[in-house]
């Protein structure tokens, strides 16, 4: 379906105001998000998303209105897994509460001009070589099946390729200077808190691999691509202060999350043979993060995993 450029135009500068609203406005005063808080700017996110949602439905059609929603589910559900790496980087690095805010504000501001990027290229090279919607499944399938066998995230920011070539750049001081970025050691250098931030960015890049195919199983409408990733990105800060009160709730959602990323890899792969409705595809991606939800409700672990990893120097 085409669209304006000048709904484009129009979206984009929506979500510049929302974001200059939220860092220059609500949260200006740096601080410690508080469950309540966090809760309710996460009940704001949705609410935002679901107005948009029914916008769509009214001004486009509902395939359209499906396709978003369903795409939202599936990129709000792979975010969780974003969640868990922050917080092993932000206890690793031992950033303050008060500035965590402010790095993930910064990290979001580069996921969408990437994830813009990596939702183009996608989708371009789909419709000029659509042999390529299968690699996308193979990915997926493999990263469904990795995401299952792995037992818990690990960082060792040296060995961070990415990372080293940065810090070859941009030399970097091994302190904080408050909430800043950059500092003066004697020259112009980065802070630990940048640094901080360049990790969130390059993983971002990485789980984009595989949130952007998961979705482009879905729908190839580059608008419904782009603004379903735009709403899951802009409600995940809030979600990642909410993650710990609900940690509980996330014992087996790494199942569930491989699961939905298997389903979409395997509706990727098949989908010259078997064509399987958005709709069902909702229905079956709710049912398996359903089930993982209730499991981990149902049956917690004996041993509960430990929500904030213990720090380098802990």
């Amino acid at each position: 379906m085409h669209y304006s450029p000048l709904l484009w135009i129009g979206f984009n500068l929506f979500v510049l105001v929302l974001l200059a609203l939220d860092l220059g406005v609500f949260h200006k005063k740096p601080h410690a998000i508080e469950f309540k808080e966090a809760m309710a700017w996460s009940i704001i996110w949705v609410l935002v998303a679901l107005l948009f949602n029914l916008g769509v439905l009214v001004f486009v059609d509902s395939k359209a209105a499906l396709d978003f929603f369903t795409g939202y589910l599936i990129e709000r559900s792979l975010s969780i897994d974003n969640i868990f790496v922050f917080l092993v980087i932000f206890n690793y690095f031992k950033v303050q509460p008060q500035y965590q805010h402010k790095v993930l504000f910064w990290g979001i501001i580069g996921a969408l001009v990437m994830r813009g990027l990596f939702i183009w290229g996608g989708i371009a090279l789909i419709e000029r070589f659509h042999w390529t919607i299968y690699l996308f499944g193979a990915v997926l399938i493999y990263s469904g099946l990795q995401m299952a066998l792995q037992k818990e995230k690990e960082l060792d920011p040296e060995k961070n390729l990415i990372l080293r070539i940065i810090k070859k750049i941009l030399p970097f001081t091994n302190k904080y200077d408050g909430g800043k970025f950059l500092t003066h050691d004697g020259r112009r250098v980065g802070t630990l808190l940048l640094m901080v931030l360049c990790l969130i960015e390059v993983t971002d890049v990485i789980f984009a691999l595989d949130s952007i195919p998961a979705i482009l199983a879905i729908t190839t409408d580059p608008f419904i691509v782009f603004t379903s990733n735009v709403f899951a990105i802009l409600g995940l800060r809030a979600l990642y202060f909410a993650f710990a009160h609900f940690s509980k709730l996330f014992y087996y959602l790494q199942f569930g999350l491989s699961g939905v990323l298997l389903f979409v890899g395997i509706k990727m792969v098949s989908t010259d043979f078997i064509k399987i409705p958005t709709g069902i595809s909702l229905v079956i991606i709710s049912v398996i993060l359903g089930i993982a939800i209730f499991a981990s409700v149902k049956w917690p672990p004996e041993t509960k995993k430990e929500v904030f990893p213990r720090g380098r120097d802990s």
